[in-house]
């Protein structure tokens, strides 16, 4: 009875979803104040019922409900608890489902936060928002029902896919979500604004808060998915440039260049054309990583598996969304005037440099995609793979990086850019003795890895020195230097943050593609390796059982060459029957600095030994303390008030005022 009480919630959804994505249109056009509140009304029904379906098939996982087929393919009764919660996105039809969900939520979200908005616009912005409700939601129902029942039940499940069953695993796709189509609200936004012919610093203002819950959330996701891949698949990699990697990664970054534009149309109502194209673009991106992970035009392991018909569907959303979404930029962009003028050495300069960077790695991004699949689809077959972009990369990522500090220097309209320059001297020193140190430790080559390192001190450095800068450190007594500090903008420290945190994940890049160590060997009981310092020792191997599965254990004791005991290793290698599938539990012991990395492969041809891969990884845990630094940036500059959603700060100098269409 639940399953199909979840299913009649998605179908009432979908009759709200239509009243939204047409009433408050019609109502912001006509001028009618109850058209257009019922589209708030509608939204938060919507989110309600969604919510209903969405946790009539949790239950249906948390039961072991088998006569719901969807539960059958992707569930297991011996399944521990956590991985049949997981399970309800772990497949197609949960996770299409659960981005409804978020959808819904922001929705409901806009509805409700977004006070200040003048009504029209909040009015069209939902009424976008419900058409793409829509448009999931009937996918959903006609190609993707998660309610499917079947009968007579079996008496147990499927299992869900062994790769899937980690806690890594169980967090990723939400926060994943949460980022893809919290960008809907932007490009909603950008719709919205089109249609009435009205973008000033009060739509910036306006647009940032969900941009940012957008991008920090993606961030977070695309974080988790990367420690994800370090240690459950066994490769001791954090990043392959595989094909639905990248399809996270380019949203991201597109998302990137959206916030700082963003930023230039606020302060300087500048740049209002590229925002908007921006945030049309970023949103596709993300509906595009949706087609290529349920297209089955991908091999992945992130990809689902399903019928290459519904890769079609979602197809014709994708070209539905942006094709509308730029043909009405084509026919409307005109209109915008053309905002506050600068020279090209200043903060806007900075900003447009950072954008253009940022664009032409996303498209170096999506060549690097599309073009085999391109190019497949012709009967030629090429691959595209990590020489390209890191070939490619270095080249966009060395400017950027620089033009992150230098940025912050730099005042509006026009800079001094010698007196900005001289104003870095000390970044430009503790730079200097970053790669000073490492060149140390590490010695001269290879090059670009010394290269790197002083681009993370660069950015690091710098988020901070122009807080110093701000608050006068060191040229007035340092308690009146602590009180402008407690007096900046939060978003003045999330920013910093937000850089400092970036500086932080390079270095843990350069530090494991430049620096990383490896052995692969054939180890029995009682044999010993040594790598980076290490000596590791295999004491035994045994076997082990777990919930549903069968686990062979290797016991690692590590020291130090010097005898000193540093700890044990514990890798694994594990077999599911059900799925008959096996996985690999990497073991890492890590320190602030690097990580001893361990795997656990196959009997060796004699049977007396197993292979053994070891890796050590310097600096690799600073990818992920970047990456959380680059989130808590984030959420501090959205808990600024002038940020806020619901509570931006209106000055005289920045009202609204409409844009007449030209005749």
């Amino acid at each position: 009875m639940i399953p199909e009480i979840g299913h009649y919630a998605l179908v009432l959804a979908l009759l709200l979803a239509i009243i939204q994505g047409t009433l408050p249109l019609a109502g912001a056009a006509r001028r009618n104040t109850a058209w257009m509140e019922a589209g708030r009304v509608a939204a938060f029904g919507q989110l309600a019922l969604v919510f209903i379906a969405f946790f009539a098939l949790m239950w249906a996982y948390v039961v072991s409900d088998f006569s719901v087929l969807n539960v059958v393919q992707n569930s297991h009764s011996q399944k521990p608890m956590l991985y049949k919660v997981a399970g309800v996105w772990g497949n197609h039809e949960g996770s299409m489902l659960l981005w409804v969900m978020m959808l819904g939520l922001f929705g409901a979200a806009v509805a409700g936060f977004g006070r200040n908005i003048p009504p029209t616009l909040k009015a069209r912005v939902l009424g976008v928002q419900g058409l793409i409700g829509v448009g999931f939601l009937l996918f959903i129902l006609a190609t993707s029902n998660p309610f499917i029942r079947v009968l007579p039940a079996p008496p147990d499940g499927n299992d869900l896919n062994p790769l899937l069953q980690d806690p890594g695993l169980a967090f990723h796709p939400p926060f994943l979500y949460l980022g893809y189509v919290g960008f809907s609200v932007a490009f909603s936004f950008a719709v919205g604004a089109l249609i009435e012919g009205r973008v000033d610093p009060a739509w910036g203002r306006w647009v940032r808060p969900w941009t940012l819950v957008a991008w920090a959330s993606l961030t977070l996701g695309i974080a988790m998915g990367s420690w994800w891949a370090y240690y459950e698949l066994g490769w001791g990699g954090w990043w392959y440039w595989d094909p639905v990697e990248n399809a996270s990664l380019m949203p991201w970054l597109a998302g990137t260049a959206l916030l700082h534009s963003a930023i230039v149309v606020e302060k300087r109502d500048a740049l209002k054309t590229w925002t908007i194209l921006l945030a049309i673009l970023t949103f596709s991106l993300s509906l595009m990583g949706t087609f290529l992970v349920r297209s089955g035009v991908l091999t992945s392991v992130h990809a689902f598996a399903v019928d290459p018909k519904r890769g079609v569907a979602i197809l014709a959303l994708l070209g539905l969304a942006t094709g509308g979404g730029l043909l009405l930029f084509a026919m409307r962009a005109h209109v915008l005037k053309v905002g506050g003028l600068f020279a090209p050495v200043s903060r806007e300069g900075a900003l447009v440099l950072n954008n253009l960077l940022l664009s032409v790695s996303t498209a170096v991004v999506l060549i690097g995609t599309l073009m085999p699949l391109v190019l497949d689809a012709f009967g030629h077959k090429i691959s595209v793979g990590a020489p390209y972009f890191n070939f490619i990369t270095p080249f966009l990522a060395i400017p950027l990086v620089l033009a992150m500090a230098l940025g912050p220097f730099l005042p509006w309209k026009r800079a001094d850019l010698a007196g900005v320059l001289g104003r870095l001297w000390v970044v430009a020193l503790f730079t200097l003795a970053a790669v000073m140190v490492a060149l140390w430790l590490q010695g001269v080559r290879p090059v670009m890895a010394l290269v790197g390192i002083g681009l993370a001190a660069w950015a690091f450095i710098g988020a901070f020195w122009e807080v110093a800068d701000r608050v006068r450190l060191f040229r007035i007594p340092l308690g009146e230097s602590l009180t402008r500090a407690g007096g900046l903008p939060r978003g003045a420290w999330g920013t910093a943050l937000a850089h400092a945190g970036m500086g932080i994940a390079i270095a843990g890049m350069i530090g494991t593609s430049f620096w990383l160590t490896e052995d692969v060997r054939v180890m029995a009981p009682g044999a010993k390796a040594t790598i980076a310092g290490y000596e590791l020792t295999l004491e035994k191997v045994e076997q082990g059982r777990g919930p549903n599965f069968t686990t062979e254990m290797g016991y690692f004791t590590v020291r130090t060459l010097n005898g000193d005991m540093v700890g044990t290793l514990t890798p694994e290698r594990r077999w599911y029957p059900v799925a008959r599938m096996p996985t690999t539990e990497a073991a890492i012991h890590t320190t602030f600095f690097a990580d001893l990395y361990a795997v656990l492969g196959e009997p060796s041809a004699d049977g007396r030994g197993w292979v053994v891969r070891l890796y050590h990884h310097p600096l690799v845990p600073w990818i992920w303390i970047g990456s959380l630094v680059m989130v808590a940036g984030g959420l501090l500059s959205l808990s600024d008030r002038r940020l806020r959603v619901g509570v931006p700060q209106r000055r005289t100098a920045s009202l609204p005022t409409a844009i007449q269409p030209a005749e």
